[in-house]
């Protein structure tokens, strides 16, 4: 059975960036939902002359606000599995076949690594990188599952998940950046089949403005959802 794929890109103020990425996409992505969460250029504009299905919030949401309108809509559309990327350009779309490959083998959810064997990391801030591999180490010790890059945002994963009552997406608690976590975390708690693959993820060479995530506030987003659910303090 051919799957049906969609990519869904979060898009904020990256400029032409998305509209690069939709060009790029490999036939196998049937669809491309670029959804703009709040944009102040005009990267949505150029994305949906690249021949994306933009998606406009009308104002900055979150990312989890966005990626979980382009989950909808991809789900709506008929797709059976979504690639969730970023649409600053950090992630090449020519490295989608081996995350769908995965998918192919019988995996639900497939997370791209930068850290592990065949993976590259460009640019990638000495600090930002002592972070990224602290959290993974809380949340592998948490979720039980042996991951080496649990922040990587390049992933794909079997639509279905998203019909399991006991994933509950659309909580206003996930709007920012907790909602690629809580997504990672039932995926292992809840027994699907979770695999990583060695993916590229290349930063700007400039140090200042590398990413849109915010020293302490972000970071407390992106690692609460671990600590709740683990607690049984949300579902």
């Amino acid at each position: 059975m051919m799957l049906r794929v969609a990519a869904v890109l979060p898009l904020y103020d990256e400029g032409p960036a998305a509209a690069d990425l939709v060009r790029r996409m490999p036939a196998i992505v049937e669809r491309t939902f670029v959804v703009d969460d709040g944009s102040t250029d005009d990267g949505a504009d150029l994305a949906e002359a690249a021949g994306a299905s933009v998606i406009r919030l009308g104002r900055n949401c979150g990312i989890g606000a966005a990626i979980r309108e382009g989950l909808d809509a991809a789900r709506a559309d008929g797709c059976d599995v979504a690639v969730v990327m970023a649409a600053s350009g950090k992630d090449r779309p020519e490295e989608i076949g081996a995350l769908l490959d995965k998918i192919d083998e019988g995996y639900d959810y497939v997370q791209g690594s930068r850290f592990m064997e065949g993976g590259r990391s460009v640019n990638l801030p000495p600090l930002r990188a002592l972070l990224i591999h602290a959290f993974t180490f809380m949340f592998r010790v948490l979720a039980g599952f042996p991951g080496t890059d649990v922040t990587n945002g390049f992933r794909a994963y079997r639509l279905r998940i998203l019909d399991d009552p006991r994933v509950r997406l659309h909580q206003d608690w996930l709007d920012r950046y907790e909602l690629e976590y809580y997504v990672h975390w039932k995926a292992i708690t809840l027994g699907y089949r979770v695999a990583e693959v060695p993916v590229s993820k290349t930063y700007p060479a400039r140090r200042r403005g590398y990413s849109k995530i915010r020293p302490v506030i972000d970071w407390w987003h992106m690692i609460r959802p671990a600590l709740l659910l683990a607690t049984r303090l949300r579902s």
